[in-house]
């Protein structure tokens, strides 16, 4: 059984910084691509940024130059750090990771959400 838990989402205001961490745990031979996407209130799950096991990064335009995505791989984490967060950043966080179990399975795995909440 693999799992995917997020930690590190909360209530900030306009302008501060959050980091989000996002660990697999389970039957895991080797972890590809990890991502973090978002879904608001009433609005389609978005892409936010994604990365490669490495290290090649990808990010929404809306994102681009306040967001960091990084991982580690000896801890099987994924990581993303938020700057500037604005009231459209408000949303619930997932991540998300590509993942070849230890009977060579492959698929990919959500986490359970992260709120992330920004006050203006």
């Amino acid at each position: 059984q693999v799992q995917l838990v997020e930690s590190g989402g909360g209530l900030v205001q306009a302008g501060e910084s959050l980091r989000l961490s996002c660990v697999a745990s389970g039957n895991i031979f080797s972890i590809n691509t990890m991502g973090w996407y978002r879904q608001a209130p009433g609005k389609q799950r978005e892409l936010v940024a994604t990365i490669t096991r490495g290290g090649n990064t990808d990010y929404a335009d809306s994102v681009k130059d306040r967001f960091t995505i990084s991982r580690d791989n000896a801890k099987k984490t994924v990581y993303l750090q938020m700057n500037s967060l604005k009231s459209d950043d408000t949303a619930v966080y997932y991540c998300n990771a590509d993942i070849l179990t230890s009977t060579r399975a492959r698929s990919v795995y959500w986490g359970q959400g992260t709120q992330v909440t920004v006050t203006s």
